[in-house]
């Protein structure tokens, strides 16, 4: 039996996407507004950030992987216009539909797809831009899903990998504090879910930091990989070019 990790536990690897469904579950009613608490509003600049830098064009196209409520992709549908495309994509079929329903009420209506990063169902040298904010930690073979997005990107084409990473020395304290004591706290007072939010912190600790990660991106087919820290490090945007 192979293992990997979900948060601190070591598990069966075939279950752990069985069981970080089930956080997202149980956390997708009330997934921004626990965003919004837990970053103080932070997780917006974060992704405003993100789309300046996918400085995206009219009529490129765009994948946006464990794309969730939609956020990426309702600020990508703005840069590509009518002549681009956006293809919003989650393995979390509920995660996909809070997305969807949002989208909607936006008057934006994407292809909409439950899929695998692992497996991706798109065909070679097809995106301008893949984009993954916050769901690469929660894949069990990063290395698979990091080789899909490069092989589903055109040349020259970008990947940008938004995700919580190793935070500055500094500040590690009053980070883990809130992470393991506050957090939880939160998750259970307002989603009614302290667990979801434990996994949450542990899967950050145990998440590649921004060197080891940008290690793995080139070893996966990324010609040139930089990152951008983001408050410290909490946070970083990592960068990969398809050469």
């Amino acid at each position: 039996m192979s293992t990997t990790h979900f948060g601190f536990q070591s598990v069966d690897e075939h279950d752990k996407a069985r069981r970080v469904r089930g956080v997202f579950d149980s956390v997708a009613p009330k997934y921004d507004l626990m965003n919004d608490l837990m970053s103080a509003g932070l997780h917006r600049a974060w992704k405003a950030y993100t789309v300046m830098v996918a400085n995206l064009r009219e009529g490129d196209r765009v994948l946006d992987i464990a794309g969730g409520t939609g956020d990426l992709a309702l600020a990508f549908v703005k840069k590509v216009g009518a002549s681009g495309q956006v293809v919003h994509t989650d393995i979390n079929e509920a995660m996909l539909r809070t997305g969807r329903d949002r989208l909607i009420n936006a008057g934006v209506v994407l292809p909409t797809a439950v899929c695998d990063a692992e497996q991706l169902p798109f065909p070679d040298n097809h995106f301008d831009l893949v984009s993954v904010a916050f769901g690469l930690r929660n894949m069990t073979h990063k290395d698979a899903a990091l080789a899909e997005m490069c092989r589903v990107l055109k040349p020259r084409g970008r990947l940008l990998v938004l995700e919580f990473s190793k935070v500055a020395k500094p500040l590690s304290g009053v980070y883990d504090w809130y992470s393991f004591k506050v957090l939880p706290r939160l998750g259970s007072l307002v989603a009614g879910d302290a667990a979801s939010y434990q996994y949450l912190a542990e899967s950050i600790r145990m998440h590649p930091g921004q060197e080891e990660l940008k290690a793995l991106m080139k070893q996966t087919g990324f010609g040139h990989v930089d990152y951008h820290n983001l408050t410290g490090g909490v946070v970083a945007l990592h960068v990969g070019i398809k050469c």
